[in-house]
Order: structure tokens, then sequence, then C-alpha cells
């Protein structure tokens, strides 16, 4: 019986082995003759599509391999397809087209937070508050609307026209209005107001195209109320284009001043040298980073650092010092490749290592917190073989981002558990909404934008209302947690309360009352007025 066994195994195998041989494949795919290293990749997706077990698309192989080729250089070179490039390329651009509104879905029904100021939807009288309920004819309220669903609704191109049904309140029917597509401006300028009587603040949230403009309409119009010095809040800025982010510098240094230069293996030193041009030289700056300000908020800062100007008052910034070249594709696909790195005018890089891996390099932000460098300044070090100097003695450090010459740590005392629950799962902001939905005419005949930081306050019944409500949506009340955090509580829902009321400038009013980083950065400015 074994011989048997045996006898039939052997045969089996030697069966199974002419079977699977009989074709041989690989030698009509990859012949030796025809075989070249640049051609390996082609001849392996042919090889999948002609042979693979199950029908492939091509358009799917070529983009994951692209990607996964890319991502393997490193962290920041990556494939856009077609499908991704407007949402991706729009912000960089400055502009999108659609009707102009910010919604929120509230109830299974999508409710306007603002129709932005000179878009279509606010030119034919759209409100905040205003619920839309029809696009085109087709009810677009219940539990199967979403976000995505209602912005391919609403959006196209500029030009085109899309009917919508709104239900407003005391209003007996629906209005209707035809609204005329147009091209709607992303700003990166998010909030500007004066600090005190001489100290301005800017809120910089991306560097796009027009982000210059849109900086010096801000910085001019602060000048002329009074400005003499500017906090420039960089802070979770992810950078964008390097141009926007030169020019910014430019304005407040000298000319001839170096801000940056590229270098790469096939791109030569090409340096960024501050013009004629700077109508902020003699405006004091503080500019605020942290552990999510990259790129392009590197350069600006690292521009003032190592030239000796102003301050740079925060956390490390992220540690981003490549740069990246676009290519889009006829098929609206696209690519941004890295093609060199940046160095600050001492000379340094300021990127991060990522040899680890992209897993590794995106989570070394979670890591500063685990090692204490958010906390506590003894918590960073950095080797001596990055230690470069300014023009007057001052030491900075490359390889990981910029290092701020006032470090300001998170404040730990005034927060809780029950806080962050409320922070994280957008408690403040969704129950501003609601008590300004359900209150706005009295509001409004009590505060205009420009006193409500002062007049405005979180009454005992609000707050009883905004622990009940969080407590609706799943929030367990916690005694201990409101005490510590009460402050903290407070300022928020009333920075909620006014963005949804007045928009993005009363709410960082209100929060930067509460800001460590910014009245640093304002103490910094009024002591150096007093030195003067």
């Amino acid at each position: 019986m074994p011989l048997v066994i045996a006898l039939v195994l052997a045969a089996g195998i030697l069966i199974g082995k002419f079977m699977a041989g009989s074709e041989k494949p690989s030698k009509v795919i990859f012949s030796k003759n025809a075989f070249s290293e640049n051609d390996k990749l082609n001849q392996v997706i042919s090889y999948i599509k002609s042979d693979y077990v199950d029908t492939i698309k091509e358009q799917i192989i070529v983009e994951e391999t692209i990607n996964e080729i890319l991502q393997n250089l490193d962290p920041h070179s990556y494939y856009i397809p077609k499908s991704e490039y407007n949402q991706v390329n729009d912000p960089l651009e400055g502009n999108f087209e659609g009707i102009g509104i910010e919604f929120r879905i509230q109830e299974d029904t999508v409710v306007v937070v603002r129709a932005l100021a000179g878009g279509p939807s606010e030119k034919l009288g759209i409100q905040a508050g205003d619920r839309i309920v029809k696009v085109e004819g087709e009810d677009i309220t219940g539990e199967t609307i979403n976000n995505t669903r209602v912005v391919k609704l609403l959006k196209g191109p500029k030009g085109s026209k899309v009917r919508v049904s709104i239900y407003r309140d005391q209003q007996t029917e629906l209005l209707d209005f035809k609204i005329k597509r147009d091209e709607i401006p992303l700003h990166s300028v998010e909030a500007s107001y004066m600090v005190n009587d001489e100290v301005g603040y800017i809120k910089v949230i991306r560097f796009a195209r027009n982000t210059h403009e849109e900086f010096m309409e801000a910085a001019s119009d602060l000048k002329d109320r009074g400005m003499r010095a500017l906090i420039l809040d960089l802070r979770n800025n992810g950078g964008g284009y390097l141009n926007s982010a030169t020019d910014i510098a430019d304005e407040f240094l000298e000319e001839g001043e170096l801000i940056v230069y590229t270098k790469g293996k096939s791109r030569e030193r090409k340096e960024f040298l501050a013009t004629t041009k700077g109508q902020l030289e003699d405006t004091e700056v503080a500019v605020l980073i942290n552990e999510g300000s990259a790129s392009a908020s590197e350069i600006v800062a690292g521009a003032l650092q190592d030239n000796d100007l102003g301050y740079i008052v925060g956390r490390r910034s992220f540690g981003k010092g490549l740069v990246q070249e676009g290519v889009q594709w006829p098929d609206g696909s696209a690519m941004r490749l890295t093609v060199a790195r940046y160095y600050t005018p001492t000379g340094r890089s300021i990127q991060k290592p990522y040899d680890d891996g992209l897993d590794a390099y995106n989570s070394e932000a979670y890591q500063r917190y685990s090692n204490g460098e958010l906390l506590s300044l003894d918590s960073i070090d950095f080797p001596d073989s990055l230690k470069f100097f300014t023009p007057q003695g001052k030491v900075v450090y490359g390889g990981g981002g910029i290092m701020p010459d006032y470090f300001v740590p998170i404040d730990t005392s005034s927060t809780s558990v029950y806080f962050g629950k409320l922070n994280y799962q957008g408690m403040f902001y969704y129950f501003g909404f609601d008590y300004v939905d359900r209150n706005r005419e009295s509001l409004i005949d009590q505060f205009v934008e420009e006193s409500f930081s002062d007049q405005f306050t979180v009454s005992p019944q609000i707050l009883k209302e905004f622990y009940a409500y969080a407590e609706e949506k799943g929030i367990n009340y916690d005694k201990d947690g409101a005490r510590v955090a009460e402050g903290l509580i407070i300022n928020r829902l009333k920075a909620a309360i006014g963005r949804n009321l007045f928009g993005s400038n009363t709410f960082f009013e209100v929060m930067n009352e509460e800001d460590d980083i910014v009245q640093k950065a304002a103490n910094l400015l009024d002591t150096k007025k007093a030195l003067n």
C-alpha cells in the first residue's frame, strides 16, 4: 500500500508539472531578446492584463502602481486621480466654482451657515439659517443626505444654473431660487483684527496663489487702524505655493536679504532675495508656529528667524523641507514629485527624517507629545551637528522643523478629559450653530460685530443648556471635569456663538483671549514698544 500511494503521488506531480509548464507564459512575455530594465514595469502590467485569473482594469493597475512608486520615494511625492484633482488643487488656486454657501446638515436637512460675501447666493438674498430642501425639484431631506451628495448637487461649472427650494422660518411657502454658479474665492486669510490699539492679528491658513494679495489687503487695513506691530498666526498652516511664502517674507525684509534657496540633483541652486517692495519693514512682527505649521509656513518663519527679525513664538514646526513640482496628464490626473530641498538663509534644511516609513513619519507629531516635547522645552534635544548661527550669533537648528525663539507649552492645568470629549466631538460648534439658529433675531438686535467680544457673556442658563445638549448627543455630564475646565468651556461656547453670528474674525478674537501663544506674542510686542 505505501508503494502504491507513492506511485500515485509521483504521477500526480509529473502531470501537474507538465500542465503548469505547457504554455510557458514567462518566456512569451519576458523573452531575453526583448527584455529591457526600462520596460519591466510595462511588461509586468501587460502580463497581468493578459493572464491574470480575473478581469482587471488597466487604469486601476497603473494608478496604484504610480502611487506606490511615489510614496516609496518620500512622504510628499504623490499621485492625484482625476476624480480628486479639483479637491486637491482648488485650495491652492484659491477658488472653486459653485453657489457660494457654507452649510451643515442638521437633523437630516441642509442648513445654510453663511452665504459667502460677494457670491451668487448672497446676491440673491439667501441667508444664514435657510433650509435647502429641494435641488432641481428633487427632495434632499432625510437620512440619505450627506455632505458628498450636497456638494455634488450644488457645485458645478461657472455660468451653469441650479434651482433650489428653500424653507425660511416664518415663511408659509418655499422660496425658489435659480442660482447662477460662479467662481467662489477660497480665502487664505481666515481672520484679521486689532488685538489692541497698536497690535494687529492676521491668521493665514494656506499659501495659495492669491495669499500674498489677501495678506497685504488685511495688513493695509490694520495699518490704517493704527497697527504698528503684527501677530502673524501660521499655526496649523500646512503650506502651499513657495512663491506666496517668499512674497510675504519679502514684505518684512530689506532689499537683498536672502529669504530661502532651493537645490536638487537636477535643479541648480535658486535663491529668493528680498526686493524693494517691503511695505512692512518698519512693522514689528511675531510669527506663531506649532507642530502643524509646515512647508511654506516654515519658509516664512525661517526667513525671519535667520535674518534676526521679529519673534518666532509657539512650538517646533512640522519639518517639511522638500519642494514638489506638479505635472498634470491629459486625462486630468496629476502627480506631485519632490525635485529639490529648500534651505533657510543660514543654510539649514529643516526636513525631518523619513527613513522609517510613512506611518512613522506621520505619527512623529504624536511622538512629540509622548516624549513630553509639547509640555516642556527640556524634552527637546538637537545634536550639535545641526547647529547654525544667524548674523547676530543666535543659535538655530536644522533637521526637524523650526524651533521657536520663545517656546510656549500646551497648558494642561485648565483642561480635563470631559472638555476633550466636548471639543473633539464638535459639541461647541454644533451647539453654537443651534443656539444662534434659535435666537438669531434677538442676538442681532442686541449685538454688533465690533462689540460682541466685550458685551456678550455666556450665562449660567446657556451653560446648563449646553451640558444638556451634549448629554443628548451621548457625552455624559462630568461635574468635576466641567469645574476644572469651566473657563475654557465658556470661552469656546462664546467663540462658537460669535462665529455663527458674525464670522471668523469674532471667533478668533474671542478664542485668542484664552490663547497662551497669542498672549505671549502680544506681551513680547508690548515689551518691544516699552524698550523703544
